[in-house]
């Protein structure tokens, strides 16, 4: 009974250490050719969404935690994911907002309007007055939308999202060298551990299988 009971505890800790282990290729892709950052000499960590996708929503409240607990040397971004003409108004909504300082203002009142409030809001007339809704001058908004600058990182977007090799969304991009999401990775959860896990990779620490702030603190 003493030795079933040990073997019982012994392949217990086993499972649990491989439920918690991050994986190359199961949890997270390394890309074949790494890709330049925008975040100078921090670790850029790129979330790529789209407004209208559910699982993109969903996700929020649990980046929105971890970003308030990152280590200081990680730095936030956003992409669209431009998968066809009829997102892109959405992707140049997204740039314009950024263009004018209004990122913070505008992104997570899109996404409740979209998800729970069940608007229409797809062209740029809509988005304009969804703006002007957020307190958003919308004669700049306009202005900002139709800009050669948000032009270019409609355009850049496109790109990136070929080099980046994402073909759904959610996804995150760490440091252009690992892509991973909630659906390669089982759960949002589960994400932020590979997530972190890659901060640490990168920044030469030594790296464990189990790093979201929850099961550090117990919790």
């Amino acid at each position: 009974m003493k030795v079933n009971a040990l073997l019982s505890v012994v392949f217990g800790a086993l499972i649990a250490a491989h439920a918690y282990a991050v994986d190359e290729g199961i949890d997270y892709t390394e890309l074949a050719s790494p890709q330049p950052t925008e975040s100078a000499d921090k670790i850029e960590v790129l979330e790529v969404f789209m407004y209208s996708c559910p699982h993109c929503y969903h996700l929020e409240p649990t980046l929105a935690k971890w970003r308030a607990t990152k280590p200081d040397n990680v730095a936030f971004k956003r992409m669209p994911a431009v998968f066809g003409p009829k997102v892109e108004p959405h992707a140049r909504a997204f740039y314009a907002a950024e263009l004018m300082g209004k990122g913070e203002q505008f992104h997570a009142p899109l996404f409740r309007a979209l998800h729970d409030e069940k608007k229409a809001i797809w062209d740029e007339d809509a988005l304009v007055a969804f703006a002007a809704e957020q307190g958003i001058d919308a004669d700049e908004f306009r202005k900002a939308y139709n800009s050669f600058a948000v032009d270019v990182q409609v355009r850049r977007a496109q790109e990136m999202i070929k080099r980046f090799g994402v073909d759904g969304v959610p996804a995150v991009i760490v440091n252009g060298k690992y892509r991973t999401s909630p659906s390669q990775t089982g759960s949002r959860d589960k994400m932020i551990d590979v997530i972190n896990y890659l901060i640490k990779v990168e920044a030469g620490q030594p790296a464990t299988g189990a790093e979201s702030p929850a099961k550090a603190s117990g919790s």
